[in-house]
């Protein structure tokens, strides 16, 4: 989910410099909502339901990968692989940097192939007819630097594009009526891994002293985090109230927060994108390169944490340094600045 989020300014930069181009997107399919609310053609013209491509091309290479000589899996493969080639692709950019992403770059049938000069796997850069050299010391700054070369002149980062679903928005409207009205700021406890993960105990000494200011929090949890959202609501003694979301949702969801609370995660990423207020607790992983971007925001951060993306289970010691009370205080400074024009 990160991955996508940090891309979508390069590509919202591709295409406020060609506005006339036909622009794709391969896309694993649990993140198509990203691009595209459900529903929505996947192609044809552009809309709020998907604002920023023309085509939304989905893969799933995990399930492929464990039926690989299915009926059903190699119908699925020649149906992307005829999309993609049918689209008639002048030009690919792969700005995942993986070997996978650099394969499919290629499968387009492009005849250019653009990527970074040291792609996140290096051997990725095998499949580029074109590599440049990234710079910037945030991800969404590397991304963009590379859309520079097939832009041929200087791109900022734009802000974004999401899925506008009139269905979503009707039914968090609704969830946020039934919870009653006044300001509210989601609280994720969530995480990739349990490095990154600050205790979930914690976000709901949050949630309670944001309470008494008259904020409101909504737990949001994912597939996996449902233990995380008890322990956390448990914790809030009534001050927070759990919410799981389908993507096109929680776009809608984090549309109305007032504030954003949690660690290195997409939907932190995505409430950044959205230029909500954030308030970032990292560990091992390095704000620098990845964290909150465009947005009001503070990251918290032990020093002693050190920069990896080791997926460790065990919590960051480093990162237990930060306590509920220094979150707290961040948070009242965020929501009593003016907002992001």
């Amino acid at each position: 989910m990160g991955d996508v989020i940090h891309t979508l300014p390069a590509v919202q930069a591709l295409r406020e410099a060609f506005p006339q181009a036909m622009i794709g997107w391969l896309i694993e399919e649990r993140w198509a909502e990203l691009l595209c609310a459900p529903g929505t053609p996947c192609r044809g013209t552009r809309s709020p339901q998907r604002p920023l491509v023309d085509w939304v091309h989905t893969v799933n290479l995990k399930a492929w990968g464990e039926s690989l000589l299915s009926v059903h899996t190699v119908q699925q493969i020649a149906r992307v692989w005829n999309d993609l080639r049918s689209a008639r692709y002048d030009v690919a950019i792969d700005l995942q940097g993986a070997i996978r992403s650099a394969v499919l770059a290629r499968w387009s049938g492009a005849r250019v192939v653009y990527g970074a000069a040291e792609p996140r796997e290096l051997p990725a850069s095998i499949w580029y007819t074109r590599q440049t050299v990234a710079h910037g010391a945030h991800v969404i700054e590397q991304n963009v630097s590379v859309a520079e070369a097939i832009a041929g002149t200087k791109l900022k980062a734009p802000c974004v594009e999401l899925p506008h679903d009139p269905a979503a928005e009707r039914l968090i409207d609704q969830r946020l009526a039934e919870l009653g009205s006044g300001d509210f700021a989601v609280l994720n406890p969530g995480a990739g891994w349990g490095a990154k993960r600050w205790p979930a105990q914690r976000y709901g000494s949050v949630a309670k002293a944001l309470a008494e200011d008259g904020v409101r929090a909504v737990i949001n949890y994912g597939p996996g985090e449902e233990e995380l959202a008890r322990e956390a609501a448990a914790a809030s003694e009534g001050a927070a109230t759990p919410m799981t979301c389908s993507l096109t949702e929680l776009i809608a969801l984090t549309r109305r927060a007032k504030l954003f609370v949690g660690g290195d995660t997409g939907p932190m990423h995505l409430a950044a994108a959205l230029r909500v207020p954030v308030v970032a607790i990292f560990g091992p992983t390095d704000p620098a390169r990845n964290g909150p971007y465009g947005t009001h925001s503070i990251v918290l951060r032990n020093p002693e944490s050190p920069t990896t993306h080791a997926r460790r289970p065990q919590p960051d010691e480093a990162m237990l340094e930060i306590s509920a009370d220094m979150v707290v205080e961040a948070a009242r400074h965020l929501l009593n600045e003016p907002p992001v024009a």
